[in-house]
């Protein structure tokens, strides 16, 4: 059988052995050693977190692809995990978006019911929403969501050129179609000038949902929905220039749908998609 060809090196193997003071026997050994189980090992899993880190189109870091590793059935300790993926050059996207205050600071008498706690003991009791801007060739998109605090899966969401009321009722109606509210459910925005709109307020009346809201030029008090939009912006649109609104539904649909509410995983659920969740409560019967 014919052997591979012996690798060319700068130096002469005696001269690079004689100056790293090994002998030559000792470098050919090393050289035709079976390769170790432990490097074996390593190079699997790093197979297999390139696997993950692929899926996730190049958006989870070394904690994310640990817990869905575990997911696999693949045990790694996050330094292992960290330490490869450092070898393998695999840095996940971290682009910086900048931010437009969608706000007018106005004033009201509503209370903050949330106080920064976006924990729910069940789905369909408490809601964070917001509206962030996007842009395309054709001009700005503005967004509206409605998120679960219990599971953190967006229930609803509303895509327009417009920021207006209706754009926010749609948001809400597409969580309400879907029997996501609670009776008396709250629901916690920003001050945004439609969230206090008095059509905005009737909604809500009409369906007994109830309204929070946090303080003005606070972003921490809506710090929930403010993250939503941080991680679809660093992992999908700040990575994607759009020529058309209708490009950027598309992708904004199939990335909530398909990708956030059914596999990404949610560090707040202990590292599980927000649809898992909310089956886990279904099947309880909670």
């Amino acid at each position: 059988m014919r052997s591979d060809p012996a690798p060319e090196y700068a130096f002469p193997v005696t001269f690079m052995c004689r100056q790293l003071g090994v002998s030559t026997s000792g470098f050919y050994e090393w050289r035709t050693r079976p390769e170790s189980a432990a490097a074996r090992r390593r190079k699997e899993l790093t197979a297999q977190i390139i696997d993950v880190f692929e899926l996730s189109d190049a958006t989870y870091g070394y904690r994310r692809i640990r817990a869905q590793l575990e997911r696999n059935g693949v045990e790694a300790s996050l330094e292992l995990v960290r330490f490869l993926m450092r070898q393998a050059g695999l840095v996940p996207c971290q682009p910086k978006a900048k931010r437009r205050n969608l706000t007018d600071g106005i004033d009201s008498d509503l209370p903050d019911l949330v106080g920064r706690d976006f924990t729910a003991e069940a789905p369909g009791i408490k809601f964070v929403g917001d509206v962030t801007y996007l842009w395309t060739d054709q001009g700005w998109s503005y967004l509206a969501t409605v998120l679960d605090c219990c599971t953190k899966e967006v229930v609803g969401y509303a895509l327009g050129e417009h920021f207006r009321t209706e754009l926010l009722v749609e948001a809400m109606e597409m969580a309400r179609r879907d029997r996501r509210f609670a009776p008396g459910a709250i629901f916690h925005s920003d001050r945004g000038s439609n969230y206090l709109s008095g059509a905005f307020a009737a909604y809500c009346r009409r369906h007994d949902i109830a309204r929070s809201v946090g303080r003005t030029g606070v972003c921490w008090d809506n710090a929930m929905a403010e993250s939503f939009f941080g991680v679809l912006k660093n992992e999908l649109v700040s990575r994607v220039s759009y020529a058309t609104r209708a490009e950027l539904k598309r992708d904004i649909m199939a990335w909530i749908e398909l990708w956030y509410n059914r596999r990404r995983l949610h560090s707040a659920n202990g590292y599980r998609p927000p649809i898992e969740v909310r089956e886990a409560f279904e099947l309880s019967g909670s």
